[in-house]
């Protein structure tokens, strides 16, 4: 009977769980997927116009309750996406920074096999789109920072019986600090760190409002000879509260990793590689990911 139990007890936790996610996918309980950035992701670049393009794919091993536990049965999935980025920084100043804006719009896969809700889903679109109008980067002798401000919009199709949607059915106001700094003279270390803050409206089908939340990426780097930046990469993410009208747990996740990547500079192009392995999950799915980054300058 002691076993019927827990594992009913399990069962009834990983369906609230999956309720309250709405999407179970890269994030900890928001928009912001951290791990996307790594190695001097607090660096604005100079005025132009930029795209980035990331090719992410997360591979999901289990699904984890408020304590970290692996929760039974199958609970694998994945989910692929090809993020576009286009920022256009200006040659406009304020409060001596670089002025610019940026969009981002996801095109994202979602596959999911979670045993213990007897789920079995695949879904395929254009995610939520991001929208920021402030972007402001300062430069110094051995530093760089940013400061930026914007909002994921809920144009993704969402479902509250869909697991696998591609949106998440609410916005996000998203909130970004971060620096880098250059310990040599030459600039070939760098110690990065990139926070994001989260606010989240009101899931509008479920009612749910889910909690706010706050990460860090962090990156420890250095720049051969040749070109060549290698580094290690982290994240730590985090809900601050409970969500509104959902279970109770908060969301959590800390990954570690590595990255290289290397520019051209006759073609004005860069790539980056990278690999994080997520080492602690809390009420979510716990995973690795791979990223590739495409950087094109205009």
């Amino acid at each position: 009977m002691m076993q019927v139990s827990t594992r009913n007890t399990l069962y009834a936790g990983g369906f609230a769980m999956l309720s309250a996610l709405g999407n179970p996918s890269m994030a900890a309980n928001g928009h912001y997927v951290p791990g996307v950035e790594g190695l001097k992701g607090s660096v604005v670049p100079p005025p132009g116009i930029y795209y980035r393009g990331y090719l992410v794919h997360y591979d999901i091993d289990a699904l984890r309750d408020d304590q970290g536990t692996k929760l039974p049965d199958s609970n694998t999935g994945s989910v692929s996406a090809l993020v576009n980025r286009f920022i256009w920084m200006t040659d406009k100043k304020i409060l001596n920074a670089d002025y610019g804006m940026e969009a981002i719009i996801p095109l994202q896969r979602t596959s999911l096999d979670f045993g213990i809700a007897g789920i079995d889903s695949t879904e395929r679109g254009v995610g939520d789109v991001f929208v920021s109008p402030l972007v402001l980067g300062w430069h110094g002798q051995q530093w760089d920072a940013v400061a930026a401000a914007g909002i994921w919009l809920d144009t993704g199709e969402y479902s509250s019986t869909e697991p696998a949607s591609i949106g998440k059915g609410f916005r996000t106001t998203m909130l970004t600090l971060g620096g880098t700094y250059y310990p040599d003279a030459a600039k070939s270390w760098s110690l990065s760190a990139l926070s994001r803050y989260e606010i989240k409206s009101k899931q509008d089908e479920t009612g749910i409002t889910p909690g706010d939340s706050w990460l860090v990426e962090w990156g420890v780097g250095k720049q051969l000879d040749n070109g060549l930046e290698l580094g290690v990469i982290g994240y730590n993410s985090w809900q601050l509260e409970n969500s509104k009208g959902a279970p109770a747990g908060k969301a959590e996740k800390h990954a570690l990793g590595i990255e290289g990547s290397y520019f051209w500079p006759s073609l004005m192009l860069g790539l980056n590689a990278a690999y994080l392995n997520e080492y602690e999950v809390h009420n979510g799915p716990s995973g690795d990911m791979f990223r590739l980054t495409l950087t094109k300058v205009f």
